[in-house]
């Protein structure tokens, strides 16, 4: 398998259903704004075509995020990066290696990265953000659903995922909106934060790679390492307690961009396709992270006790074989 991949080109019949093609330049017709009770931020108007994939039993959110998803990247998340991205440093120094080319920041990204622990959203935003990306990140529902800082959230652009419940298929419409108006969206293929007990990246579930293969999107592979000592894993005081920890002893926070994920060989609805993509992608971001834990192969240096390790890890060890499917 090759190491570097040439981005699929996107075809007309590779859109989301709803999406008719457009001509260079032409505009979006734009229909009613979207109700959203007077809050701030406030939300963009829902362009027409989109406004007929809205149901009556869909959540008020759907709506909103769906026009979020067509915009472009809001000016005050812009801004935020730009100037108040020094407060992440706060809790640790923040390295970034790799990067993504101009030719594919142009265009839809799925950015496919290792989540080890609540913090580091805020890593990868900031590293991405260093590397020329503005990130539009997959966040659960009750982050985005809370007081004050839920809205923020989801005007910068962040999809709300309900993991277990019929929402969520919501996620997907909208991620799939957000990718073909050009968007970068970051996503975690293992869906939550990782479990296994050597702290390496389990296989993930095969919805990016059914998006990545449906879109002909790159996957850009993003590795991460040291977030996860900063907040631990348990919602209770000790989130206090090690937060003021990294603090003091400012950990290194680790990230890797990689080179896209070779799938050009693949095809959406082929049998065994989309686990073949899964594989590749997990071996992708396991690559990147040996050396940012090259010291820690066998055992994280920390430690998270509230942490349980009830997974096993796609590649044991950081150990890729060299003849993935």
């Amino acid at each position: 398998m090759h190491r570097h991949a040439r981005p699929r080109r996107r075809r007309d019949h590779d859109r989301p259903a709803g999406h008719a093609p457009r001509a260079p330049g032409e505009a979006r017709r734009v229909g009613a704004p979207v109700s959203d009770g007077g809050r701030w931020p406030r939300t963009p108007p829902l362009p027409e075509d989109l406004a007929r994939l809205v149901r009556p039993h869909d959540p008020d959110w759907f709506a909103r995020e769906m026009a979020i998803a067509a915009a472009p990247p809001w000016w005050f998340w812009r801004f935020l990066l730009r100037r108040f991205s020094w407060l992440v440093g706060i809790f640790g120094s923040v390295e970034v290696t790799g990067g993504v080319p101009e030719e594919l920041r142009r265009g839809p990204l799925l950015l496919a990265a290792n989540h080890i622990g609540d913090f580091d959203p805020f890593v990868i935003a900031v590293a991405l953000h260093r590397v020329g990306v503005i990130p539009r990140i997959m966040a659960t529902g009750g982050i985005v659903s809370a007081p004050l800082v839920g809205p923020l959230l989801e005007r910068t652009g962040a999809i709300r995922v309900e993991r277990g419940t019929e929402l969520a298929r919501h996620a997907v419409r909208v991620t799939e909106v957000a990718l073909v108006q050009g968007g970068h969206v970051v996503a975690y293929p293992e869906g939550r934060i990782g479990l296994t007990p050597d702290g390496w990246p389990e296989r993930g579930r095969t919805g990016m790679a059914r998006l990545a293969l449906g879109l002909g999107v790159p996957v850009i592979p993003v590795s991460q390492w040291g977030a996860h000592e900063v907040l631990q894993y348990r919602n209770d005081l000790g989130k206090v307690r090690t937060l003021v920890r990294a603090i003091v002893r400012r950990p290194a926070l680790r990230v890797h961009v990689g080179p896209p994920v070779v799938l050009d060989d693949l095809r959406v609805g082929r049998v065994g396709d989309a686990n073949r993509a899964r594989y590749r992608i997990a071996a992708a971001i396991t690559r990147g992270l040996v050396p940012l834990r090259d010291a820690e192969r066998d055992r994280p240096a920390y430690l998270d006790p509230t942490r349980p390790t009830t997974a096993v890890a796609a590649f044991p060890g950081g150990v890729v074989p060299d003849d993935l499917p």
